[in-house]
């Protein structure tokens, strides 16, 4: 099981998974926080909470795409399926 986690964060760590990883999550996680937080920043609402549940937003996208990256990269190599 050790074996597995740490190959998983080595793929996970790969600059080609983190590079696809970032862009979704600027690109996926700016879109979700207009949707959810756009109205508070035009009124100027931007309190330290809003701020982490802002990041925590931008984080969901970023995870999504390195566990679809690191298990594509799996099947392909015939390691697993994620």
């Amino acid at each position: 099981m050790a074996s597995t986690v740490r190959e998983w964060l080595l793929l996970a760590s790969r600059w080609s998974v983190m590079r696809r990883a970032l862009m979704a999550g600027m690109l996926v996680g700016s879109v979700q926080i207009l949707i959810n937080h756009g109205d508070a920043l035009l009124a100027g609402e931007l309190t330290s909470r809003r701020v982490v549940k802002m990041i925590l937003t931008s984080l969901v996208p970023y995870m999504v795409s390195t566990f679809s990256s690191v298990g594509a990269i799996r099947h392909r190599d015939g390691t697993g399926m994620g």
